[in-house]
């Protein structure tokens, strides 16, 4: 078994630890026995369009905007959802892969439209630590609450034909009560933290995805006790 992924950006789409997530997938996938390339995508380089899964991380408003027009060039990530790929993409990502997002001028920009998704602006900016429990929606075996770390000014409204990942607990999310956003094997979350790292299920999904048969989740004490801690943190203040 073998699995490709494209790290998108990192440059330019990498804060709060989101390059992390490319680490917590290679480490799982090394556990479970497959093997991994990674290509790291940097700003005029070329997308892949045949990775197995996509990762996008964070950004401030004007590397979200490059990251953006430079994806819609490419159009090397949409083919590569077409073909059956996944996409992990984070806080500015998860915007981009929506219909529109508000530029540094509060501009509407065109994102991707891999998501049924548009974001505007929140009254006050999201800030902290986010818990969310997985949606009726959220893929097979996610049903332990998500944890992770939220810093954004987006409001993300959903369209039809995007599903929430989670209903938020703890934090702002997208703003309405739920946080991210899911259609297929696209996935959509403000989840910082680094996310893989907190929540190791949906890296194995993602896996599982590329791999196509579901993986056994491996326990790991120090993940776990991450986990814990986080929850801990909020849950007892």
């Amino acid at each position: 078994m073998s699995v490709k992924i494209a790290s998108i950006y990192p440059t330019l789409l990498g804060t709060y630890g989101d390059g992390g997530n490319v680490a917590a997938l290679t480490h799982l996938a090394t556990l479970h026995g497959i093997a991994v390339e990674v290509t790291e995508v940097s700003p005029g380089h070329t997308v892949p369009h045949d990775a197995d899964i996509y990762v996008l991380g964070g950004g401030e408003d004007t590397a979200q905007s490059a990251a953006a027009a430079a994806l819609h060039a490419s159009g090397a990530l949409a083919e590569g959802v077409k073909n059956g790929a996944s996409v992990l993409a984070i806080c500015a990502g998860y915007q981009i892969l929506g219909h529109t997002f508000l530029d540094a001028e509060g501009k509407p920009s065109a994102g991707l439209a891999l998501l049924d998704v548009t974001t505007d602006r929140l009254d006050t900016r999201a800030v902290g630590e986010l818990l969310a429990q997985p949606s009726e929606f959220a893929p097979a075996g996610l049903t332990e609450v998500f944890t992770g770390y939220e810093n954004h000014g987006g409001h993300t409204h959903l369209g039809p034909d995007a599903k929430p990942l989670a209903t938020v607990t703890h934090g702002v999310g997208n703003g309405d009560g739920t946080e991210g956003a899911i259609s297929g094997r696209v996935i959509g979350t403000y989840l910082h933290g680094p996310c893989l790292v907190r929540n190791p299920r949906i890296a194995e999904r993602l896996l599982g995805w590329a791999v196509g048969r579901d993986l056994d989740h491996i326990v790991e004490a120090e993940v776990e006790a991450l986990r814990q801690e986080r929850l801990d943190f909020v849950t007892k203040k």
